[in-house]
């Protein structure tokens, strides 16, 4: 079962990154906030077909969350549209570690201080050295695709 869990969200990272590829080339097309109003009005249509035919909860009980909760589908937005921005500026490659890179820190602080009734996880060296890999990985991608820029601008 943890193989399972683990691989679940290499095939949402996967789907991210093809999604990010995607979204990048036809926004700039028809728009950023074209692209993400598409994206999102297709993905409401789904979704509301699978919650009528599959879902298990009662989709009214949304007015006894705490409203702060109700803000995990401005993230969504959010990032999408930023995505649509970035990947054709600077490829999927670099956008992408971006992402991950903001999600490593961003995770560990809500970690480590419990933020939104999660659990608390102490921030340590293992996951100081985890964060300093990435932004090095970052660094030699993002260099790599700045110097392949600058090498067929001239």
């Amino acid at each position: 079962m943890n193989i399972i869990m683990l691989l679940l969200p290499l095939l949402a990272g996967i789907g991210l990154s093809v999604q990010s590829t995607v979204n990048g080339t036809f926004g700039k097309r028809v728009g950023t906030i074209e692209s993400a109003f598409f994206t999102f009005f297709t993905g409401a249509i789904f979704l509301t077909i699978i919650v009528n035919f599959f879902g298990q909860g009662n989709i009214l009980n949304i007015h006894e969350v705490p409203k702060w909760q109700l803000l995990c589908a401005i993230f969504g937005v959010i990032y999408l549209s930023l995505m649509v921005l970035a990947v054709p500026k600077i490829g999927v490659t670099a956008a992408v570690i971006s992402v991950i890179v903001g999600q490593l820190v961003a995770s560990m602080v809500i970690d480590h201080f419990g933020w939104f009734e999660s659990e608390v996880v102490p921030f340590g060296i293992k996951r100081l050295i985890g964060v300093v890999l990435m932004c090095i990985a970052l660094f030699f991608v993002f260099r790599e695709k700045t110097d392949k820029s600058a090498a067929q601008s001239s």
